[in-house]
């Protein structure tokens, strides 16, 4: 296990094959994936395929980061960084509906931003989500990024764009 990222209460690490069940499971939930545009993975097989083939880590350096809670050792879902197709840094967070509303996408999405600038070395990263996603875009205005714009994103309709820059 590479562990990435340690909170108060949760570790953030990279994807490992034995997640492709849990990974399944999360994309399979329509509430989930509702805003996203994102089709679930028809089996856990395509799933461990996708995790399989993942080179994030290996091109970038940093990628989306399996969110283990501590005190259940339990994967409770996905946060981390990604370079997006506009060849920009994009933060993001998906996690299974029954630990909504407890504040773990802000705590998680919070220290990847702070990983991002102090570790990576990054000077902006930006957040996006349908105009829909109420709950999303709170947790961006959480983690104190601005308003960027609205346009149309592929698969997702309307978006809102926050970004962040470094303060270094």
């Amino acid at each position: 296990m590479k562990q990435i990222i340690e909170t108060k209460r949760l570790i953030l690490r990279e994807f490992e094959l034995e997640d492709s069940k849990k990974l399944w499971e999360l994309n399979c939930d329509p509430d989930v994936i509702k805003f996203t545009g994102d089709k679930p993975f028809s089996s856990i097989k395509k799933a461990k395929e996708f995790l399989n083939n993942y080179r994030d880590y290996q091109i970038n350096g940093y990628g989306r980061w399996a969110v283990i809670l501590k005190s259940t050792n339990e994967f409770i879902g996905w946060c981390g960084l990604k370079l997006n197709e506009d060849s920009k840094v994009d933060i993001g967070f998906r996690f299974f509906k029954k630990y909504w509303n407890n504040g773990y996408a802000t705590e998680s999405a919070t220290a990847c931003l702070q990983h991002g600038f102090n570790i990576l070395k990054l000077t902006e990263i930006i957040g996006r989500a349908s105009v829909d996603n109420i709950a999303s875009i709170n947790i961006l205005e959480k983690i104190q990024m601005n308003y960027w714009k609205t346009e149309l994103h592929d698969g997702i309709g309307n978006s809102v764009y926050y970004k962040i820059n470094s303060t270094k």
